[in-house]
């Protein structure tokens, strides 16, 4: 069975090509908003819910014709702009049947509609150099050879980058198996905290650049609107977050590479980072959600669970619910607030709280393998 692997590679558009590919997203953002306003009116109005195919109509026989300029941006790229709303539309009642409560399907901004999708067709690549429909022949960098069958390309723009996400089917290539297995703690004090002991260092990448950040955003503020100081300043604060998600995304790889190649089994605590940031959990008078969103727990999750795949490898996610309170000796239930960095119990097992905690989700997660081989 294959699995999905993304290879990402810098492009660099000529002057005439960005203008093209700007105006290819503002064009698939206009289709997106008027998708999301379409579907939000049929259904106030009549109580009528349109699929993806009901809109592609319209997108074919009335938007097209309303607005010919739609018509120099490849029909594919417009499709996926279709596709993006009723996946969210998906996403939202998905989660709303599991009592959750999603936000709504917003209106995309200038700045919030930065990528397009090729999917299948539309796009050929030779030696340096990628061809994409209705756009041109883009130099791209290509610094290592693409694997496996293509299937789709995202094209993204980052600050005043561009770049070619290919997302191709491969087939995995095991690694050899190994006896090691390994539970994981994620936290702000360490980054990880591993079931033999290890611990990894919180890198703290806003905090290295927090104030150079704040620097830029003040001068910002204080330009004027349209002048070319304010798109100067701006375009330092893209860089100065560009740089950081650069290196959280680089951190990530190479510690779930490591740890891959390392462990035949890893388990982690399934969290929901997007509501303990929203909750901003208070310590010792500081806010978290800043430092929660900063070490960028999903993303070195999902990096380790798609390498895992890959490497034929198991991650598994367990609840973790009294990870940190339960005894891995005795499981017996010991409370403690977040101050109390050191688990000790009555059975006489004092240990560093997270250890405790790894260890206690590396039981959960093999308990829970043990149960899938079973069926």
């Amino acid at each position: 069975m294959g699995c999905h692997k993304t290879f990402q590679f810098r492009l660099y558009p000529t002057k005439k090509q960005v203008n093209a590919l700007q105006l290819c997203l503002d064009a698939c953002r206009w289709v997106y908003n008027k998708t999301l306003e379409t579907r939000k009116q049929a259904w106030a109005e009549r109580k009528e819910s349109l699929s993806y195919y009901d809109i592609g109509r319209i997108l074919t026989n009335q938007w097209k014709q309303d607005k010919p300029d739609l018509y120099d941006i490849y029909a594919r790229c417009l499709g996926d702009a279709v596709l993006r709303v009723d996946l969210a539309f998906k996403s939202f009642f998905r989660r709303v049947k599991k009592g959750e409560k999603p936000g709504y399907p917003r209106f995309k901004g200038s700045d919030g509609y930065d990528s397009i999708t090729y999917p299948g067709t539309g796009f050929g690549i030779i030696d340096n150099r990628l061809q994409l429909s209705k756009i041109g022949s883009v130099r791209i960098k290509k610094h290592r050879e693409i694997e496996g069958v293509i299937k789709s390309v995202n094209i993204h723009r980052i600050g005043e980058k561009w770049y070619a996400n290919f997302v191709c089917e491969i087939e995995p290539v095991p690694l050899p198996k190994v006896k090691a297995v390994v539970g994981i703690d994620v936290g702000l004090t360490s980054f990880a905290t591993l079931s033999d002991g290890e611990k990894i260092d919180n890198p703290r990448f806003f905090k290295a650049s927090e104030k150079k950040l704040a620097k830029a955003q003040r001068r910002l503020s204080k330009s004027t609107k349209g002048s070319p100081d304010r798109k100067k300043q701006k375009k330092k604060v893209s860089n100065i977050y560009t740089k950081m998600a650069n290196k959280r995304k680089d951190f990530a790889h190479k510690l779930s590479r490591k740890l891959v190649n390392q462990y035949q089994v890893i388990a982690f605590e399934e969290l929901d980072i997007k509501n303990m940031i929203e909750n901003h959990t208070e310590c010792f008078g500081y806010k978290l959600n800043k430092s929660i969103g900063d070490v960028a727990w999903n993303q070195f999750m999902q990096y380790t669970a798609y390498k895992a795949e890959y490497a034929g490898r198991s991650v598994v996610f367990v609840d973790p619910r009294n990870t940190s309170k339960k005894c891995s000796r005795c499981g017996q239930i010991v409370d403690k607030n977040l101050s109390v960095r050191v688990h000790s119990c009555s059975c006489g097992l004092t240990l560093d709280r997270d250890h405790n905690a790894a260890i206690n989700i590396l039981a959960l997660g093999m308990k829970s393998l043990l149960r899938l081989n079973a069926l």
